[in-house]
């Protein structure tokens, strides 16, 4: 199974060249297209922000050690550039 990072590098990778196609397909300027790949970079900091968030109550809850947390929580810092 893939890590967290290889799946962050693919989806990059997916949004890159859904823009090059969007852009020949529709007509669309840079401009637009890069308005919207920043709606998509700001939908995919917040689902990091929720996995965050989630990592914390659990591991304040006692559901995970701080071995586990500090691991989940490296994955997440390596896909995000907010964290």
């Amino acid at each position: 199974m893939k890590n967290l990072g290889q799946l962050a590098l693919s989806a990059s990778c997916a949004l890159v060249v859904g823009a090059g196609v969007s852009m020949a397909v529709t007509g669309c300027t840079t401009k637009q297209v890069v308005g919207g790949a920043a709606v998509g970079g700001a939908a995919y900091e917040y689902s990091n922000k929720r996995a965050m968030d989630a990592l914390k109550e659990d591991y304040e809850e006692g559901k995970i050690t701080r071995e586990e947390y500090d691991r989940r929580k490296k994955e997440i810092e390596k896909r995000s550039i907010v964290y």
